[in-house]
């Protein structure tokens, strides 16, 4: 009786949210975050229904080339945020950035959501999704500034600000799959595919255990 107690108040707690898994990818500017996305999501095969990639909301329009998200200005993200639209939401380099609420229901279903976010907001999905995977995609200091640079979106300050921010100590993020992306694409791309299907694998079993 105790046990099924539990198992109910559980199911109806709203938080953290089980069934499936969130995977929340995240690195510096210049790593090629979504170029490795890109690749796995081509690549997904009978994994494709399972795993769900959500765009971000960011308050910036989108420009060619850089990442697809949708856009909200200054005022309307501020109304979507008070209204609860968000899963998670955040401000960096000037910016704010959403994740869009329905990831929950996604999670909810058992299934995988996987999401460009911020280190910094590494801390409140963890709180919010209890099989929460991490990923960070990285490259060496020299390659980062080469990306930016090349770009062609930010003055010299800026990227120097940027390369200073991702090798902030105090946005390390604990128990995170780390995947450098400085070589050949397809190498970050294979093993990012292998921790989305792992991650689809124990979404198949993670409320079992």
């Amino acid at each position: 009786m105790v046990s099924a107690s539990i198992e109910r108040a559980q199911a109806e707690a709203p938080f953290p949210i089980g069934h499936g898994v969130f995977v929340a990818v995240a690195g510096p500017s210049g790593a090629g975050k979504d170029s490795v996305m890109d690749y796995a999501r081509g690549r997904l095969g009978s994994h494709s229904d399972d795993i769900v990639f959500i765009r971000r909301i960011i308050t910036r329009p989108m420009e060619p080339g850089s990442e697809v998200h949708d856009t909200l200005d200054d005022d309307a993200f501020a109304k979507a945020e008070a209204e609860g639209r968000f899963a998670a939401s955040w401000r960096a380099n000037g910016l704010a950035y959403g994740i869009p609420a329905e990831a929950d229901d996604i999670v909810r279903s058992g299934r995988v959501v996987v999401a460009n976010v911020s280190r910094g907001a590494m801390g409140a999905l963890r709180g919010r999704y209890h099989h929460f995977l991490p990923v960070i995609v990285t490259a060496p200091p020299a390659i980062l500034a080469e990306r930016l640079s090349a770009r062609g979106r930010e003055s010299r300050e800026e990227v120097l600000a940027r390369l200073e921010r991702a090798a902030d100590r105090s946005l390390q993020v604990r128990d995170a799959v780390v995947i450098e992306n400085s070589g050949p694409l397809e190498e970050a791309g294979e093993k990012f595919l292998e921790v989305l299907r792992k991650a689809a694998a124990w979404s198949d079993v993670c409320d079992m255990v």
